[in-house]
């Protein structure tokens, strides 16, 4: 898998759909090559006359339970026989709908990397590239019978070390996936969407967050004293004598840098995080940390400014930089090492990160399959390289043509609900009317592949591809420096189960793999495809307007453009929103975080019924036939429900609670229909149903 350092974002302002690492792995396709009659593409599918692959009209009734009323438990009642027939794989810590997908997508991409291998492809081409990475990293027998000497060089690098300064080398070096309590990374300019820039944060933490470190509950001291045994292994195997005191150092390091990150929270809030440097003032701010060693080895060094996100943490942790021993940070540098690298190390060591990360971090009582593990890694390294050959043989010309109905109709939709709400004033919305007719949708693939061409892929060195894949990524991303921003580049590859919107570039992007069922089925019935696909664009066109895509205008620069009347009505609306998902508590003493998730929580609310909108638009006035029973809008609530069916494990959902902005399935589900007028007339919802919300209490912001 790609080796980006912990601390890195694909992109520093990124809003998925869902988190981009489900718990294990990733998914999707069907193929198909007829064009949609207008008629039906107006009403949101693609075909007439077909079946739909759920159920008589796309949505799997089976998995309903009538038990349930509705109102009480909207999750239940459309997904609850499904959630008590189905059992979470023993290689996963979830499993729901976005999972079975990328399992398919997993399969698919498996079957194209096994028919590309028979081609016995050219030396050099991508072909090649990606089957001898796969390979490689398949053949367990010639990684064990390497051992820890693939890792020699990195390993005596670090044991090398001599002075901060080496560490601070160390750190930097792109080939060596060590995290550390600092970090610099490539990325978009937020407020000068024109050009790149190199952006610090914070990082170097081996739990998944603060809370890990500071929470004094009896399950985090478990999960404590469990982490620091298990870096004291991993030590060990790599020959250190005195593993289990440097694994005792290595936890007190980093409950020391949790103390300076910042509440995951604040950590979203964009224009607090973007914080103007020059190098100067870095070495000003923060004199403990040797700047120049850190950003020349990254090639950063002649840089006339950096953006610091978490500016107040900075130079704290630079003075516990220069306050923590070298001998110390050796073992910390060692430990981070073979941990991040232990897919392409020995399967003992290998197993011991899983067994700790896997089993005692998410209750994943498995390792997924070499092979699974493989897909994931090639996808991480070379995507695109993949992705070119799944869409060809995979993506269907009609889901796209159909999306861009789909899309318009939801752009329709959305300035519609704009164009009527009571908060905002006049001027604000102009402006909002004209970042939403300049979001630029972008669906199923790029419309240029990049090139790999300078990415050297050896047959049988697992390792080594590894570190020049990570080496290649950052010189790829370093290389942009000085170049305008190359707005046709995409930031997932095609066959990822999943969708973003990016306010830098202000658009949409759909990849090819989530264009199929449950979220979008041209044979299905318009209700559910709206319901389905058209709540995900919905959901990433929210985000333009969500309490942080809202920072950013139409051309995607951050500033401020609301009047200060539409901040105070907006903040009223999404505060009782907040406060609704952190009454949530699906595990005991573990509370939903209603500011951290705020911004998904308004995509998806207002996603869904702007969605609703546009399928009430779909339908030109007349009300929708009734199917199997079912009216239009009850089939447009289940499509929505049915995307979010999901099974989790306790330890996975903790971590979700505590370090996701998403929030768990089952709140995406009921959090989001009992704000929504249209749900309670559709199932007949009344006062004294456990999801019954007063109409005043229903939060309605577009």
């Amino acid at each position: 898998m790609l080796r980006r350092r912990p601390h890195a974002l694909p992109l520093v302002a990124l809003v998925a759909l869902t988190a981009c690492s489900p718990g294990a792995d990733g998914a999707p396709p069907n193929h198909a090559s007829s064009q949609p009659t207008a008629a039906n593409a107006q009403a949101g599918t693609a075909s007439a006359g077909g079946k739909a692959k759920l159920g008589t009209f796309g949505v799997d009734l089976a998995g309903l339970d009538a038990s349930v009323k509705a109102g009480n438990d909207f999750n239940s009642f459309a997904g609850g026989r499904w959630m008590k027939e189905q059992k979470i794989p023993s290689d996963r810590s979830r499993w729901g709908m976005f999972d079975m997908l990328r399992e398919e997508s997993d399969a698919n991409v498996r079957g194209i990397l096994e028919d590309t291998a028979k081609t016995k492809p050219a030396k050099g081409t991508n072909a090649q590239k990606i089957t001898d990475f796969y390979a490689a990293y398949l053949d367990t027998a010639a990684i064990d019978k390497k051992g820890l000497e693939a890792a020699k060089a990195p390993l005596d690098a670090i044991a090398a070390a001599k002075t901060l300064d080496d560490v601070a080398k160390l750190m930097a070096r792109p080939d060596l996936p060590t995290n550390g309590p600092i970090g610099a990374d490539v990325d978009l300019d937020e407020k000068d969407p024109d050009r790149y820039v190199v952006v610090v944060s914070h990082g170097g933490l081996g739990l998944p967050e603060r809370e890990f470190y500071q929470n004094k509950d009896k399950q985090f001291d478990e999960i404590r004293a469990k982490y620091a045994a298990h870096v004291a292994k991993l030590l060990t195997m790599a020959g250190d004598k005195n593993a289990p005191a440097n694994a005792r150092a290595i936890l007190a390091l980093e409950t020391k840098i949790a103390e300076h990150h910042w509440p995951i929270a604040d950590r979203r809030e964009r224009d607090k995080t973007y914080n103007p440097r020059t190098l100067a003032e870095l070495e000003k701010e923060a004199p403990a940390f040797p700047w120049k060693t850190f950003l020349g080895t990254q090639g950063y060094a002649g840089e006339s400014k950096f953006i610091v996100t978490e500016a107040s943490a900075i130079p704290k942790l630079a003075k516990l930089f220069a306050a923590t021993p070298v001998a110390t940070w050796k073992a910390y540098l060692t430990y981070h090492f073979l941990r991040a690298s232990a897919d392409v190390l020995p399967t003992a060591l290998d197993a011991e990160v899983f067994d700790f990360a896997g089993r005692t971090l998410n209750g994943q009582p498995e390792q997924r399959e070499r092979w699974k593990r493989g897909v994931s890694a090639v996808n991480g390294a070379l995507g695109e390289a993949v992705g070119e050959l799944y869409v060809a043989k995979y993506f269907q010309p009609r889901a796209k043509a159909a999306m861009d109905t789909l899309v318009e109709n939801l752009r329709k939709g959305y300035a519609a609900r704009i164009e009527s709400v009571d908060w905002m004033t006049p001027d604000t919305k102009k402006v909002a009317l004209e970042k939403l007719a300049a979001f630029r949708p972008k669906i199923g693939y790029p419309a240029k592949w990049k090139s790999y061409a300078t990415l050297d892929v050896v047959a049988g060195d697992a390792f080594g591809n590894a570190q020049r894949a990570a080496v290649w990524h950052h010189e790829y991303m370093r290389a942009k420096l000085g170049t305008p921003t190359d707005r046709d580049e995409w930031f997932m590859s095609p066959q990822t189960v999943n969708a973003y919107y990016n306010p830098v570039f202000n658009e949409i992007v759909f990849p090819a793999a989530i264009l199929q069922p449950p979220f979008f089925d041209a044979d299905a019935d318009p209700a559910v495809n709206y319901g389905g696909i058209g709540g995900v664009i919905g959901h990433e066109m929210g985000h333009g307007f969500d309490d942080q895509g809202a920072k950013s205008d139409a051309k995607g620069v951050l500033r401020t453009w609301w009047k200060d009347a539409d901040v105070e009505a907006f903040k009223k609306r999404t505060d009782v929103l907040a406060d609704q998902y952190s009454a949530f508590e699906p595990l005991p003493g573990i509370k939903v975080n209603g500011r951290l998730t705020l911004g998904e929580n308004i995509g998806d609310v207002g996603g869904l019924t702007v969605a609703h909108r546009a399928y009430q638009l779909s339908l030109g006035g007349k009300d929708a036939a009734k199917i199997d029973g079912y009216t239009g809008d009850q089939r447009f609530f289940l499509g929505w429900a049915q995307v979010w069916r999901s099974l989790i494990r306790d330890p996975a959902l903790r971590n979700q609670v505590l370090t996701d902005p998403h929030s768990p399935a089952m709140y995406r589900i009921n959090g989001v229909v009992r704000n929504l007028d249209a749900w309670y007339t559709a199932f007949d919802v009344k006062e004294g149903d456990a999801l019954y919300l007063a109409p005043e209490k229903r939060v309605r912001i577009w």
